[in-house]
């Protein structure tokens, strides 16, 4: 049993077919067809019924996936290690940030590893939306700071470091009432929604609180998005730590709102397992510890 013969099962059982299969091995169709025969004549099992347009695997061939994938991710863990066992410093180290996440917690953590580590140039992406993960999975991040969401779990490791609450705001000017009762979607229809355009692709664009029929703007970042709230031009969503000041000094009001409620997301750091991780990348994931941003 060769690691290339389960890579191949991996490819197939992703991609759904022997053709997809050799498109991401960058293989012949023929080839891969070949490997996955000689596994099966190896083992003396048929892993896939070919009964069908599509290969789905046989009741034995579930099983010994199940421990083949097991074992993938074994060996790119052991790849990951290998790495930055014979790994240098590296010349760049680019961290990709949820816009949502307070980055004073982060801040000494950077700090002391640009100090540590001078010849390494620090890169520091805030990104919306899925744009973290997104710039994760493409290899132009080492380290995200993002929710989970359309995270593949199978490819990252990750670990939960800070809390962050959403709520959503507006300046008294917008006219709105503050208070204990939930104003409904068809109440905030004539008042413009303001939302932040992801960074992460089409996929990724804000589709929860979004109230239906009502006006809307999109803005690039929540920078902007704060200061079209402020200035009394509609409403949204914001973190806690970008409106409590101006909450506590009555600049902008707390929303209670049928269609958006308050949300508290976990924030986690992720890389992927099977990306070569370098000794100042491994020393600042360390140093990112548990902070509570609620």
């Amino acid at each position: 049993m060769k690691h290339d013969q389960l890579l191949a099962m991996e490819a197939i059982v992703s991609t759904g077919t022997f053709r997809g299969a050799a498109e991401r091995l960058h293989k012949s169709q023929s080839a891969v067809s070949h490997t996955i025969r000689q596994l099966e004549e190896e083992l003396e099992l048929e892993l896939f019924s070919r009964e069908a347009y599509r290969p789905a695997l046989t009741p034995a061939g579930e099983i010994f996936y199940r421990e083949a994938s097991r074992v993938l991710r074994q060996m790119q863990g052991l790849r990951s290690i290998a790495a930055r066992l014979r790994a240098r410093e590296e010349p760049e180290l680019t961290v990709a940030v949820s816009a949502t996440m307070d980055l004073d917690p982060l801040l000494p953590a950077l700090a002391d590893t640009g100090r540590r580590h001078p010849a390494t140039h620090l890169r520091l992406r805030m990104e919306m939306m899925g744009g973290p993960i997104a710039r994760l999975m493409e290899g132009k991040a080492d380290i995200a700071l993002a929710s989970l969401d359309g995270v593949p779990m199978d490819d990252v490791e990750a670990e939960p470091v800070a809390e962050v609450t959403i709520r959503p705001v507006a300046s008294p000017g917008l006219g709105l009432p503050a208070g204990s009762r939930a104003l409904s979607a068809s109440e905030m229809q004539s008042h413009v929604q303001v939302i932040a355009a992801g960074t992460g692709g089409a996929a990724h664009e804000q589709s929860r609180d979004l109230l239906p029929g009502g006006l809307k703007w999109t803005v690039s970042d929540l920078a902007a998005k704060k200061k079209v709230i402020l200035a009394g031009l509609g409403w949204g969503g914001l973190p806690d730590h970008m409106t409590e000041a101006e909450r506590h000094s009555g600049k902008l009001l707390a929303l209670n709102l049928e269609r958006f409620p308050v949300r508290r997301t976990m924030i986690f750091k992720m890389r992927r397992r099977d990306q070569a991780i370098g000794v100042v990348a491994d020393e600042l994931w360390n140093k990112i510890g548990a902070v509570a941003l609620a």
